[in-house]
């Protein structure tokens, strides 16, 4: 029988999830020969042996992967013939540009939890068991290739037990860098009062106390209390200073899920995947275990299950749900180094449950909720980063965009090849900057990039801009609704052109002025502004923001010409303040005119006795969509007004209509249907002007009003019904957590040039 040799280069995610011992049993169940180690591009492989076993062997390297591989591409080509007689794993080479992938940190499987729960096997009850199938990557690799030495594991040798399996090509943990157990592996460690010796059960008698409790997890600390103790969470809201916004809950299975929520087969595929992000799962009326603090008037509950082998051994113990939340003060980056942890959170929790394995990189837990049965993310973190997303158009030159300010990410771009980061946060101040600055490092390390080109914000005041402006490197300025339509481009991996629908908070215009409610023709690399809401102004500038009751103060006097009725509830709520506001609006000083969608949202809902003060970002308008019937079809009319060659979308005429039907006496969840129903009817006309204008019947949906699901749901029926493509996030959050992949896929498009 002749012989055949093929060299085999595997790139994607292909180090640390059992790709070299899958290569190695199947070379060796078809009797062929060769070798196959790890590089900085991937899995090198050389193979000989008959042509038929040869083959059936490069089918089955696409057709039957390890369950975490992601193969991106497979090259194959011809080797000489050296009559080698075996299969061995090489070592890992280093040397050249890197290109291999790293995986994302991965939930416990089945396998592992057998182990934890089989008194006959020597990991029972162990914290850190893990094996090639699952357990951390990104947040202790150091660098590539993904070997022990380059990962926190480096400090914590192999007993000669864990070796033997590490060298045993028929072991499950063969060449699984993490592996370990209890006498090699790292240790949990109890800080805090109590006697005893376990550390787990000390942390599991503090809970059922009452107490708060901080938990080292893969990618930082979290804060945890009982689900169902109210005077615990309540004491963990207030140290934290988070004083509405939702806690997330850790329930033991998808069974406890349901005793707390409506959990449909899309949901439960989120739940139980190896992510495990935070689900956001509609709540079941008075569903037990759930204390009154853990999500405050919120139809919603965001769900997720353990993770960890110590979060399993943990929610056993205790046989209840608990809270888990980021830890950290509210606007701070959450801790991760252990000095750092107990001198910042040591305010808020009673107790520590620790352990020595370092954490390399920080990283949050993700979100997401589930739209049609696609995944719709809030958050995207732990779980799903440091995975690339391809880019319709390659970069010509090394591409860092440095995101927004709310809900910062950024973007590195090589070829192809986009690495959004984890979720930093709030690029509010120094701690998230310097988060920032160290993830920019740690990417570019790992993924040996070199950016020559840097994409920012146009906003002057973001951090992340300045600190662009700083650099030594070709810039490229991207307006942020731009940014929102590319990454919805992106998301789908399609370069447009689109009908671009942009609703946000806030972005800075490419005229200067504040921008949020707007609709572009775009493609990658640039756009044209269609057209907008009509700007109103901001009473008071960002303090509008945090008081929503100032937006309905402007744009009441707009809708009723100065002559507000003031049996109006919002009037009479804030009447010491309202004509100084009224006057200040009008004025112009400290009142920036704004067409932000999420402002008008802020302002009926204020009208319509949501809230007049916030405490986080979207409070108001995220309450005002869960008031909302969703059995209400009727919508306020509200007419496109023809401005040159664009059109303005008059919202005081929506606002107008609210108020009145309000005074009339119509139900405030009427009224909030309504609204949310003209909304919708506001994108499918301004999309028809688009399409009649231009000959477009795409449509990229984006910004951060597009995470209401009762607005998203309404206006695609209504896009699709009127024959449109609708493109929708579902790889990255529609919210600013997205902009960074826009302004890559921007960068890219206009061929990396300033």
């Amino acid at each position: 029988m002749s012989r055949r040799a093929v060299a085999v280069r595997v790139e994607g995610i292909v180090q640390g999830v059992g790709f070299r011992p899958f290569v190695y049993g199947l070379a060796m169940r078809l009797g062929l020969a060769g070798l196959v180690g790890n590089d900085e591009r991937g899995v090198f492989i050389e193979v000989e042996g008959g042509s038929a076993p040869v083959e059936e062997f490069l089918a089955a390297l696409t057709g039957d992967p390890p369950p975490l591989a992601v193969i991106e591409r497979i090259s194959t080509g011809p080797a000489p013939v050296t009559g080698r007689r075996t299969f061995v794993i090489a070592p890992s080479a280093a040397g050249g540009d890197r290109h291999a992938l790293v995986s994302p940190d991965t939930a416990t499987c089945d396998a592992c939890l057998r182990d934890l729960t089989d008194p006959a096997d020597r990991r029972c009850g162990y914290a850190f068991t893990n094996c090639t199938g699952c357990g951390p990557r990104f947040t202790i690799v150091r660098d590539v290739p993904y070997d022990r030495a380059n990962t926190t594991m480096a400090g914590f040798p192999m007993c000669a037990d864990c070796a033997r399996e590490y060298h045993d090509p028929a072991d499950r943990r063969f060449h699984a860098q993490p592996v370990c157990c209890p006498a090699c592996g790292p240790r949990l460690r109890f800080v805090g009062p109590g006697g005893g010796d376990d550390p787990l059960e000390r942390a599991v008698r503090l809970l059922r106390e009452g107490g708060v409790l901080a938990v080292k997890g893969l990618g930082g600390y979290h804060l945890a209390a009982l689900a169902a103790d109210e005077p615990a969470v309540a004491a963990l809201r207030s140290r934290k200073h988070r004083e509405d916004k939702p806690f997330a809950v850790m329930a033991g299975d998808v069974a406890a899920v349901r005793r707390l929520c409506v959990v449909d087969p899309a949901e439960e595929r989120l739940l139980t995947g190896c992510a495990r992000p935070v689900v956001l799962l509609r709540r079941l009326p008075g569903a037990p275990s759930v204390a009154p603090s853990v999500a405050p008037g919120n139809r919603w509950l965001g769900v997720l299950l353990p993770y960890t082998p110590l979060h399993h051994l943990l929610l056993r113990a205790l046989g209840r749900p608990i809270v888990l939340t980021s830890g950290n003060v509210s606007d701070e980056p959450i801790a991760y180094r252990d000095d750092d942890a107990l001198e910042r959170l040591g305010g808020i929790a009673d107790a520590f449950l620790t352990h020595d394995r370092p954490i390399h990189i920080r990283t949050d837990d993700s979100v997401l909720r589930v739209f049609r049965g696609r995944d719709l993310p809030i958050r995207r973190s732990r779980g799903y980063v440091p995975h690339p997303l391809p880019l319709a158009r390659a970069a010509r030159r090394p591409v860092l965009a440095c995101g927004a300010e709310l809900k910062h990410t950024f973007c590195l771009v090589k070829d192809d090849r986009a690495f959004v980061s984890h979720h930093i946060g709030d690029l509010e101040n120094y701690e998230t900057l310097r988060s920032f600055t160290e993830g920019v490092e740690h990417f570019r390390r790992l993924f040996d990039i070199t950016p020559e080109v840097v994409a920012h914000d146009l906003h002057p005041e973001y951090l992340s801009t300045k600190w662009a402006l700083d650099q030594d490197a070709d810039l490229v300025g991207v307006q942020h609704h731009h940014a929102h339509v590319a990454s919805c481009l992106a998301d789908n991996g399609v370069a447009g052109p689109v009908a671009g629908v942009a609703f946000d908070g806030l972005g800075y215009g490419s005229d200067g002025t504040l921008w949020g409610g707007e609709f572009l023709v775009a493609d990658l690399a640039g756009f044209e502004r269609a057209g907008h809401l009509t700007p109103v102004p901001m009473p008071g500038g960002a303090t509008a923001i945090r008081q929503p009751w100032r937006m309905a103060a402007a744009y009441l006097d707009l809708a009723y010409d100065g002559d507000v009725p003031e049996d109006l509830d919002v009037v009479r709520r804030n009447a010491g303040q309202w004509a100084a506001v009224v006057a200040l609006a009008r004025r112009g000083g400290n009142a920036p005119p704004t067409s932000s969608m999420g402002r008008l949202f802020d302002a009926v809902a204020a009208i319509a006795g949501v809230r007049d003060t916030i405490t986080y970002e979207g409070q108001a308008a995220v309450e005002f969509e869960q008031l909302a019937d969703p059995a209400v079809d009727d919508a306020y009319p509200c007419g496109l007004v023809p401005s040159g060659t664009r059109f303005a979308v008059p919202g005081a005429e929506l606002v107008r209509a609210v108020a009145d039907d309000l005074r009339g006496g119509v139900p405030r969840d009427v009224v909030a249907a309504r609204f949310h129903n003209a909304v919708a009817g506001i994108v499918a006309a301004g999309c028809a002007w688009i399409r009649h204008a231009t000959g477009l019947s795409t449509v990229a949906l984006s910004g951060g009003v597009f995470q209401n699901l009762l607005l998203l749901g309404r206006a695609v029926t209504l896009l699709e019904e009127r024959g449109f493509t609708v493109l929708t996030h579902h790889r990255v959050p529609p919210n600013d957590g997205g902009v960074s992949l826009g302004q890559a896929a921007v960068a890219a498009a206009r061929g990396c040039l300033p």
